[in-house]
């Protein structure tokens, strides 16, 4: 998609006569990235996302926060408690410290993004909402594994 913009600014303004455009100068199959997705020679362990999101993340939406609110010409407002978008918080929220069924990871998950869903909340909390969501499933995904795990041993 980037090579066709490429070649539409390199025309002029891309509108002239030629609708189907130029093919990208880039062969990509979209197959074969699918085959080595799901080869298993991708090996990411979940700790290490954690680890390498955890800080990322809130630096990233901190920052993405803040520029919203610069952008709009709004100043930031201090006094406004932030969601906590580490997975210890959000497990304790979940209450995954305590024994469950695993019918109840169902409506964790639901009760979890009622009230969380980055469509249910303000739009400068939106890509913070979309972090705690992605941890939140992660972490009810893992407790999951290990409540079906634990019985069969």
């Amino acid at each position: 998609m980037l090579d066709d913009l490429f070649v539409a600014s390199d025309k002029g303004d891309g509108i002239e006569g030629d609708e189907a455009g130029a093919r990208p100068s880039i062969p990509f199959d979209y197959l074969s990235v699918a085959d080595e997705l799901h080869s298993g020679r991708i090996k990411v362990s979940a700790a290490e996302y954690r680890e390498a999101g955890t800080d990322l993340a809130s630096e990233f939406a901190a920052l993405l926060d803040h520029a919203k609110l610069a952008l709009a010409g709004e100043v930031p407002r201090p006094e406004e408690k932030l969601p906590p978008i580490d997975p210890v918080s959000i497990a304790a929220e979940l209450g995954l410290n305590q024994s469950k069924q695993i019918a109840d990871f169902s409506r964790m998950r639901r009760s979890f993004a009622f009230t969380n869903h980055p469509d249910r909340v303000a739009p400068h909390l939106r890509q913070r909402a979309v972090i705690r969501m992605q941890v939140a499933n992660m972490l009810i995904d893992e407790a999951k594994r290990r409540a079906v795990a634990g019985p069969r041993r």
